[in-house]
């Protein structure tokens, strides 16, 4: 079978994209209102009660606000555009003239699974490009209650590194790259996993490759002799940034800057297993507008001569809600440790993915 007999033709395939599209971001534009207007029902008065704050700050907050409602809500409204599409050629008389020219189900769908695979893509740039940038910026002024952002002067305080074996935990870090400063240094010297002797220093600097630490004092686990000693060199390898990393929101952050972090977490020895499980999310939530399509083309063909149009519009529905509380349910375990990354980002995409295939496949039976 070439690739032009996988379509109807190319007027059918465009009328229906169009259709597909258009019901889709206008549902869309629609949902992105009226959550907006509700949102910010709730925000402004928090916004405003900052002194100095007025209708620019508000309108600030609008255009941070927005991008995170279409991500969130673009794969519902792919769903809801499909189910609407579907339904009305169903009523039409469409899909039947469709299927009396020979069409399979697959080819019917052909149309609205490259449009929503365009989505997709739309989706993924959209996400990578505008919201991170904009609910990292939203949370920063959050956490000031909506007043001036503060600089942020790379300091950071309880910070954990792993170096080989050993354990260094600093107290605060002033400043970043080779001008770090730390302060509250404890060196926990490891040898196969056993405790041999705890190095503390009330401050540290970079030197070439390694910190000097200083004064410090040396207590032997075995012993149980405590020991002063001078400046003493230590960490040698580990890189300022290993130090100056701050805890990472995976929603702030593109694809390929969580994918650095992740990087420099796993160096720092850092668990990285929910931030791993975000990344591979980053691909599987926008190609969840693919599957939209399979799910909701029971409104077209489950069921024919019935005439339930209704009906399988909710079964249609059902199947995509569906979709999403497994996602958001798997997505959870995967933060708690119980799924690993791939699994908690993949899994409902691959389920469903099934599950519409054969809804397809037993309607067209």
């Amino acid at each position: 079978m070439t690739l032009p007999s996988l379509f109807p033709s190319r007027v059918i395939a465009v009328y229906m994209a169009r259709l597909f599209l258009v019901r889709t971001f206008g549902i869309l534009a629609a949902l992105v209102l009226v959550l907006q207007a509700l949102d910010l029902l709730s925000e402004s008065g928090r916004i405003l009660a900052h002194a100095g704050n007025g209708d620019a700050e508000v309108w600030r907050y609008v255009s941070l606000r927005a991008p995170q409602i279409i991500a969130t809500f673009l794969p519902f409204s792919v769903l809801l555009g499909t189910i609407l599409t579907l339904i009305t050629m169903n009523a039409n008389s469409e899909v039947i003239a469709l299927k009396a020219g020979g069409l399979s189900a697959h080819q019917v769908l052909a149309p609205l699974l490259i449009a929503s695979l365009g989505v997709a893509g739309l989706s993924f740039w959209f996400n990578d490009r505008v919201v991170a940038r904009a609910t990292a910026t939203l949370d920063q002024w959050q956490k000031v209650d909506y007043g001036p952002l503060p600089i942020d002067r790379g300091d950071r305080t309880n910070v954990w590194v792993r170096d080989g074996d050993d354990l260094i935990e600093v107290d605060q870090i002033k400043g970043r790259g080779n001008g770090a400063q730390l302060g509250g240094v404890t060196l926990y010297d490891r040898t196969g996993g056993n405790l041999m002797a705890i190095i503390r220093a009330p401050h540290g600097r970079r030197d070439g490759n390694a910190w000097l630490i200083g004064p410090t004092t040396r207590f032997d686990v075995k012993s149980g002799h405590l020991t002063q000693l001078g400046e003493t060199r230590v960490a040698e390898g580990v890189r300022p940034d290993q130090f100056t990393l701050s805890s990472v929101d995976a929603d702030g952050l593109s694809f390929g800057a969580l994918r650095d972090a992740i990087h420099d977490l796993s160096d720092a020895g850092r668990p990285t297993k929910a931030l791993e499980g975000s990344l591979w999310h980053k691909l599987s939530g926008p190609l969840s507008a693919v599957l939209m399509p399979l799910l909701g083309a029971v409104a077209a063909f489950g069921i024919a001569r019935s005439g339930k149009l209704f009906v399988r519009a909710v079964i249609g529905m059902g199947l995509g809600f569906l979709y999403f509380v497994a996602d958001n349910f798997a997505l959870a375990m995967g933060n708690f440790g119980a799924y690993p990354p791939f699994l908690a980002a993949w899994a409902p995409f691959l389920l469903f993915l099934l599950i519409g295939e054969a809804v397809l496949i037993r309607s067209e039976e």
